[in-house]
């Protein structure tokens, strides 16, 4: 994991949004902006490919409302509204546009941004992304602890690990499990008509063993005008984005510099 640039935080939306740069890129290009995964952290999402991923161009990587750094609040925790904080932390940063590079919840989001606010887009990559809730696997929609598709006990200790050493609160992290499930669970609020009116350059990215439908991704990649797929084999949710040997040249081909 490189270290960042610099971290702060931003006050958007009655947040105080912790995010940190990574890199630099050429004077006019875009940034990519990453967005991690629900009960994850900027690091927890992204340690493996961050290195290459910042290596040619200003990298923006925010804490999503309620993870790592960033404190909760009373606010119900939805896809809307993280998209929201987003769009609200480009503005406070005055970029007018950036890449996106968003991991299961954080694909979420990004869809959104794209979908509401396609100005702010440059290129749109989804990782374990769907737009309708059942486009995951049934043990993922009414969790199964027992399939392999769904988090270990490793995985859930590394969780409550990081976020008892970077959370506020950290005595809230079973409440904040909850929220998080229930904003990944609730309703989605897009359409096949939405996908179809995307006019950026997307790249879909999903593990075959993913909580994520590859029926389902291919049916996106059918919706989205030009979009890429790609199933990553013998590929879990939770290894999607730790697959460097795999995921580094595709983001690299897909993403470019950002120029």
């Amino acid at each position: 994991m490189t270290m960042p640039n610099s971290s702060a935080y931003a006050k958007v939306n009655g947040l105080e949004m912790y995010y940190e740069t990574h890199g630099a890129g050429p004077e006019g290009s875009r940034p990519l902006v990453l967005l991690h995964g629900g009960g994850l952290t900027v690091g927890l999402t992204f340690s493996a490919v961050l290195p290459t991923l910042a290596a040619g161009r200003r990298v923006v990587a925010p804490e999503l409302q309620g993870h790592g750094h960033t404190a909760d609040t009373d606010r119900a925790m939805t896809v809307s509204d993280l998209a929201s904080d987003v769009v609200a932390l480009l503005d406070e940063l005055g970029i007018v546009q950036a890449d996106f590079l968003g991991f299961s919840l954080g694909g979420l989001t990004a869809l959104e941004v794209a979908v509401r606010h396609p100005e702010r887009v440059g290129r749109l990559a989804l990782a374990a992304t769907m737009y309708t809730q059942d486009g995951v696997h049934d043990e993922v929609r009414v969790p199964d602890y027992s399939s392999p598709r769904l988090p270990s006990q490793d995985d859930f200790r590394e969780m409550a690990d990081t976020y008892a050493a970077l959370a506020p609160h950290p005595e809230h992290f079973q409440d904040f499990l909850a929220r998080v499930s229930a904003a990944a669970h609730a309703p989605l609020p897009w359409t096949a008509d939405d996908l179809r009116g995307l006019r950026v350059p997307t790249l879909l990215l999903v593990g075959d063993s993913d909580f994520v439908r590859v029926e389902h991704a291919a049916e996106m990649q059918q919706l989205i005008p030009g979009a890429q797929l790609a199933v990553l084999p013998a590929t879990t949710h939770m290894a999607l984005m730790q697959r460097t040997s795999l995921m580094v040249p595709l983001l690299g081909e897909f993403l470019g510099d950002g120029g």
